[in-house]
């Protein structure tokens, strides 16, 4: 993205950009027919869960003023305005845990000044979006996204990391307190007594910990040996949210039995009951609040208004990582002055604001990632399987598969050019075709496997569309209307999914996976070179990698721990704004340019990883491909956010066959004579069991490992 501070500049590109290819980001999701409700599906649940859970916490927080209503409105309307307006269709909106937060600080404050009391809360943070939305219109229009770029790894995956820990802490407290009475209650209910309350809370447990290990193993029902595989395809797309119908059933199994309000659900008035729209008209009690305060409401406006604009930027940004290979141009001002006017008309009606939410937006993009994957796959899987019956030969099959993939594309004149392509063949197909008589021999599956030779050749690419964000926006506000089911989900399954949420946030956080690395024991560090695995691993000594992520682990600790602060609390976005200082003029005085590059670089290009040294541990085309994987895009997101080394066997390398002329082209540039990591077999040297040797090279040769550097 250019860095641009001419007044309206930005927005004006982002807007001759987005609507260049407006029309083709609804055909493209129209024309992917019903598969396109497997991503719909899949991100309805999770972003209507959490903010169910939110509703939840604010009917808790502001003595029943907001509730799940409110949020799944506020979710709802902000969601179908920006799939049809928004220039970014990948970035889902939704009502986050750091608003509830910042609400609840307000609410707080309002109830114990007379002059506004619970009775004009709602109207005096009417004027608070008022003021936020001036902020923000200020600042997409003087072209303040132009220094997204500079929020680097550091602040993105720290603050991903800190909504990780507020999801947890949700879940956590949530499960406290179904062994509490809850406030409002009537303690004279027999299942408040102290027997009653310590079965609801058991109960709680077992419903929350199903919810949670039942839906991590369904995302891995790819992997499963039992079943088809549509089954486990189903299973896979759809597990969670069929783990949360389950798991509300099972709740009902002892209801004869049990007192009634055993297990607690969501307490929320339908929207059509006595009082439940009162907040809807809140516009006409605005000017009863007084003049100091609506000039006072500038002060929590500016934090969250800076919570906006890093939380939304942010979000789009992990929803357009470059690993990913969008094709379709940013948006990043306009969605900011977009979000304004959403932000005015939240406040207007009394619901509180939705903006871009983390991790609900790349696991957005993820999952349209595997859609295109899909459709790519089917069609190209068809075309060898068809030139295998014509009986034509290898270089035949990969050009004509080549010829599919490119119809497939749909290159627009708005669109940066792809020069991706299919991905090499593997060099063991490519030797054992080498190895035959005559090339032009027809090739069989002994020597192509379809399935996985195509699984591995497909680049990562994104179904760029409107269709699934508009459609999860219109489930979401069918939710309003479905309150009285919704009430029948147990409040501790809404816990265990926002566990869950947590859970499913880490993978691909580097953050989260230095910190596993500083606990790993000196001896088996060896295994993470063996696994897909971070430059930075191979290149910064452990100390310095170590005093890194003690750092990130302190701020982080600093930001959690102003939540918990009273009032002061509402400070916590500018601690997160104020790490572009830190990491632009601080940090480079404490760590050396080339480490920090490798730790937190901010613009170089990111590369999917590849396992270390893949033939040592099974021939290269019994490699795993994607369909075989629990989602097939895990690997690539858990192990990919940073610059990756790709390594390749000398197993495979040290082949004497020659390939024929036909099929030099084909061969990869990306395996040279010598490509691979001197230092696991350094480690491997006196750590590991299996010994050395395995290859070509020798151990004695390779450069001591960063990874046993303690200074």
């Amino acid at each position: 993205m250019e860095e641009t501070f001419v007044p309206f500049r930005g927005i004006k590109n982002d807007l001759k950009g987005r609507l260049m290819c407006y029309k083709q980001d609804w055909l493209g999701g129209l024309t992917a027919g019903f598969r396109i409700l497997a991503p719909t599906t899949y991100i309805f649940f999770a972003s209507a869960i959490p903010v169910i859970s939110f509703g939840e916490q604010l009917e808790r927080d502001t003595d029943g003023i907001l509730t799940a209503v409110q949020t799944l409105a506020s979710t709802a309307l902000c969601g179908i305005i920006h799939s049809i307006m928004g220039g970014q269709p990948l970035l889902i909106l939704g009502v986050a845990e750091p608003t509830v937060i910042m609400y609840t600080f307000m609410f707080n404050f309002a109830k114990n000044r007379p002059e506004l009391g619970s009775k004009l809360f709602l109207a005096w943070t009417g004027w608070v979006c008022i003021w936020t939305a001036i902020l923000l219109f200020l600042l997409a229009i003087l072209g303040a996204c132009s220094i997204i770029n500079r929020f680097t790894r550091l602040a993105g995956e720290l603050f991903g990391l800190l909504i990780a820990m507020l999801f947890m802490q949700e879940a956590i407290r949530g499960l406290i307190n179904e062994f509490h009475i809850p406030e409002r209650a009537d303690i004279t209910s027999t299942e408040f007594q102290s027997s009653w309350r310590f079965g609801n809370g058991m109960f709680a447990l077992i419903l929350s910990f199903g919810l949670l290990l039942t839906g991590l193993r369904s995302r891995k029902a790819r992997s499963w040996r039992y079943g088809s595989g549509c089954l486990r395809g189903f299973i896979a797309d759809y597990g969670v949210p069929l783990m949360v119908l389950l798991w509300t059933a099972i709740s009902y199994i002892p209801a004869g039995s049990i007192p009634k309000g055993i297990p607690r659900r969501l307490f929320s008035p339908n929207p059509w009951s006595p009082g439940a729209y009162e907040n809807w008209t809140v516009i006409k009690d605005m000017l009863n609040v007084p003049v100091l305060y609506i000039i006072g409401a500038f002060v929590p406006a500016t934090m969250i208004a800076v919570l906006y604009y890093f939380d939304h930027s942010v979000a789009s940004q992990l929803a357009q990582q470059k690993e990913f290979n969008l094709r379709k141009p940013s948006s990043f001002h306009y969605d900011l002055l977009l979000l304004g006017f959403m932000v005015i008309l939240c406040g207007l009606i009394g619901i509180p604001p939705s903006n871009g939410v983390i991790p609900q937006s790349p696991m957005h993009t993820k999952s349209l990632a595997t859609l295109k994957h899909q459709l790519l796959r089917n069609r190209l899987v068809a075309k060898a399987r068809s030139c295998m019956g014509k009986q034509e030969s290898l270089g035949q099959i990969y050009r004509s598969m080549q010829d599919a993939y490119w119809q497939m594309q749909t290159p627009l004149i708005h669109q940066e050019p792809s020069s991706r392509g299919l991905k090499e063949l593997k060099e063991s197909t490519i030797q054992l075709a080498s190895n035959m008589e005559n090339i032009n021999t027809p090739v069989d599956g002994s020597i192509f496997d379809v399935e996985k030779e195509i699984d591995d050749l497909l680049p990562v690419e994104v179904k760029e569309q409107r269709v699934s964000n508009l459609l999860q926006s219109l489930m979401v506000g069918g939710c309003v209307a479905a309150m009285p089911f919704l009430k029948m989900i147990p409040t501790s399954v809404l816990w265990g999914y926002f566990a869950f949420m947590a859970i499913e946030s880490l993978p691909g956080n580097q953050f989260w996976e230095r910190i596993l690395l500083m606990f790993t024991a000196p001896s088996r560090r060896y295994k993470v070179l063996e696994e897909c695995h971070a430059t930075y691993v191979e290149t910064v000594p452990f100390k310095t990698i170590a005093v890194f992520t003690l750092f990130q682990t302190a701020y982080l600790l600093v930001c959690f721990g102003i939540t918990w602060v009273p009032i002061a609390g509402v400070l916590f976005p500018l601690m997160i704004m104020l790490l572009v200082p830190v990491r632009q003029y601080i940090l480079p005085k404490l760590f050396k340019g080339a480490h920090l590059q490798d730790l937190d670089a901010a613009e170089y290009e990111e590369v999917p990883a590849l396992p270390f040294e893949l033939a040592t541990e099974g021939d290269l085309s019994r490699t795993a491909s994607f369909a075989d994987d629990g989602e097939i895009l895990d690997g690539f997101v858990t192990r990919s956010r940073g610059e990756v080394r790709r390594v390749c066997s000398p197993k495979v390398m040290s082949s004497t066959a020659t390939p024929s002329k036909e099929l030099t082209g084909l061969q990869s540039p990306r395996f040279p004579d010598k490509v691979y990591s001197p230092r696991v077999n350094q480690l491997r040297g006196n750590n590991s069991p299996r010994g050395v040797g395995r290859g070509p090279f020798s151990p004695g040769e390779a450069k001591p490992s960063n990874l046993r550097k303690c200074g």
